[in-house]
């Protein structure tokens, strides 16, 4: 009875595997991933995901399309991925507002210990500009004419808690100068205030303000970085215009929500190593003013565990929390 039983139910069992094998044991990557940036569009971030995602995508073998969600200073698109299923199909853009989204945000309850680190893209500079038609010529000259009139100007920023607000607050922190903030959604916003002169200063990458300083329409002042940029050579660092331990580089990398199975984690780093030797990321390097880094995924944990250590103590120091 039991074989004749099976001889009934078999032809149909195997039939269901030869339909469901396909769909179980489908490879990783089989359809588009996203990189969340939690920023808005036309800011370097941006800019950066969108030249990364193009070799990345052609060395998974799979379309990575960039979708930003900006907002609560990067918090909305942090808190996507680090809620996504662990799958490999939503990344994040990290920079230093991921760092400092924890202690700037603390109603948010942001845990990145539950994101995984894949690569680091690079680093780079930012700037300091005002407007070209501005008084102070240089660092010096800009610190006493703020300390002459404390919180009479303003300076704009990406959003609270943005890469640009933290370099100004610690410049504001070290300079001991008082300025007021205006948050915008994203550095294209930003940059296009202090144009239309609604601020008199503004932090920026230099790649993206690189154009308005060379057209005179900005005047840069310094670059935060403890050497000068190689994209503005003529540019004093922040430390030479008198602003002591003055050093804060942008770095940009790609984070998952953890516990990926571990073949989707190798695959992820494998063509994260093979991006980051191709004729694109030198290209993406070149275009946004970036320098190479050692960019594994130790190095992308590192840096943000560092990050994290370092803006908290800022934060907590200037107290710029945010709701």
């Amino acid at each position: 009875m039991i074989q004749k039983a099976l001889k009934k139910i078999l032809p149909s069992i195997i039939l269901a595997s030869l339909i469901w094998s396909p769909l179980a044991l489908a490879a990783y990557p089989d359809h588009p991933i996203k990189l969340i940036v939690p920023f808005a569009p036309a800011g370097a971030v941006d800019g950066i995901a969108r030249l990364f995602s193009t070799d990345f995508g052609k060395n998974l073998g799979q379309t990575v399309l960039v979708e930003n969600r900006p907002g609560s200073g990067s918090t909305i698109g942090i808190t996507s991925v680090i809620k996504a299923q662990p799958d490999g199909y939503t990344l994040l853009l990290g920079n230093i507002a991921t760092a400092s989204a924890p202690a700037m945000y603390p109603k948010s309850s942001i845990d990145l210990k539950l994101l995984q680190p894949i690569t680091l893209i690079g680093r780079s500079a930012y700037v300091l500009v005002v407007r070209n038609d501005f008084a102070a010529q240089n660092v010096p000259e800009l610190i006493a004419l703020l300390k002459a009139n404390p919180g009479k100007y303003n300076y704009s920023s990406a959003g609270a808690g943005s890469a640009i607000h933290l370099a100004a607050e610690l410049f504001k922190n070290k300079a001991g100068v008082d300025i007021v903030h205006v948050p915008y959604k994203g550095a294209g916003p930003a940059m296009n205030a202090l144009m239309a002169g609604d601020v008199e200063m503004m932090f920026g990458s230099v790649a993206e303000l690189k154009s308005q300083i060379q057209a005179k329409r900005f005047r840069a002042l310094g670059v935060t970085t403890n050497t000068r940029s190689s994209a503005l050579p003529e540019v004093p660092t922040m430390i030479e215009g008198g602003i002591k331990d003055y050093d804060v580089a942008g770095w940009y990398g790609v984070y998952a929500p953890v516990n990926l199975p571990s073949d989707v984690l190798i695959k992820l780093k494998k063509a994260a190593e093979l991006t980051l030797t191709s004729d694109g990321i030198k290209q993406l390097l070149k275009r946004y003013a970036m320098e190479p880094v050692q960019g594994g995924s130790k190095e992308a944990g590192d840096m943000l565990d560092a990050e994290v250590k370092r803006w908290s103590e800022v934060i907590i120091k200037a107290n710029i929390y945010a709701d």
